[in-house]
């Protein structure tokens, strides 16, 4: 057996990883095309508030971060379909918002600590058998949702007018979407990191597209680079001592600048 395997802690990671890489280019696909890249990182900053929130009220942070990142995709889109102020302006007031509730919240907790940089920048001992039996439960229930939804997801984010003109219920949908995606980001935390995961997401879309391929085509490839930065990235961490986020992430760069060279036109 591969040492790294011989200890649970590693296990855990690397199941909660695959169960990440798979459903975190799963939602970014969708958000990649419709242009709403950055709600990754928004609902990230909002997880990073629900984290401190958890940690203070002693409650599970994932679940905390969960709950408070599904309040704010539910707002982010309430304001978006108003269409009082435009999509960027939202994203932002989000964005801000909620880091200066995170800071509230740690100042009342007395400032940061080890446990809450893990989930800043993820660490791959942190991943308990409650937070991996809540990953794997939610990641399997986002994975389903986006293929019971595939088509109407496809549409809207294509041709949300034409999508509306068809008679699909759009609103919902693209409710929908978001709430999917702070699902997936909120589960991500413990693996990527607060200020990582919306790489994740991004990274390898944009490295599939490079080829040019058709839709589900250009989906299976960024779930296969996802999955393969995830577990190099784990790899990496464990014999180098590495962040995971981070490693992870700069292993999904490797592979977008790959990617960038091999498609390049002469």
């Amino acid at each position: 057996m591969i040492e790294i395997l011989q200890y649970d802690f590693m296990v855990r990671a690397f199941e909660a990883g695959i169960a990440i890489g798979i459903v975190a280019p799963l939602i970014g696909m969708f958000l990649v095309v419709r242009r709403y890249s950055l709600l990754a990182d928004t609902l990230a900053h909002v997880s990073f508030a629900g984290v401190a929130l958890g940690l203070l009220l002693k409650i599970n942070p994932i679940l905390s971060a969960i709950v408070l990142s599904l309040i704010a995709s539910v707002g982010i889109e309430h304001l978006r379909n108003s269409q009082r102020l435009f999509g960027e302006s939202i994203l932002a007031l989000f964005l801000s918002g909620s880091l200066a509730l995170a800071v509230i919240i740690l100042s009342l907790a007395q400032g940061f600590n080890a446990n809450l940089f893990s989930y800043l920048f993820g660490n791959i001992s942190t991943v308990s058998p409650i937070d991996l039996k809540i990953t794997i439960a939610l990641a399997i229930t986002v994975f389903f949702a986006v293929l019971f939804l595939y088509k109407e997801l496809f549409f809207v984010s294509f041709d949300e007018e034409l999508a509306r003109a068809s008679g699909l219920p759009v609103k919902y949908i693209n409710l929908a979407i978001v709430m999917l995606a702070a699902i997936a980001i909120a589960l991500s935390i413990r693996i990527v990191g607060v200020l990582l995961i919306g790489a994740l997401m991004v990274i390898p879309v944009i490295s599939a597209m490079q080829y040019r391929a058709g839709f589900r085509t250009t989906l299976l490839l960024s779930v296969l680079f996802s999955i393969f930065s995830v577990i190099t990235g784990l790899f990496a961490a464990y014999y180098l001592n590495l962040a995971s986020g981070g490693a992870i992430v700069i292993i999904a760069l490797i592979i977008f600048l790959i990617s960038v060279l091999f498609t390049r036109r002469p």
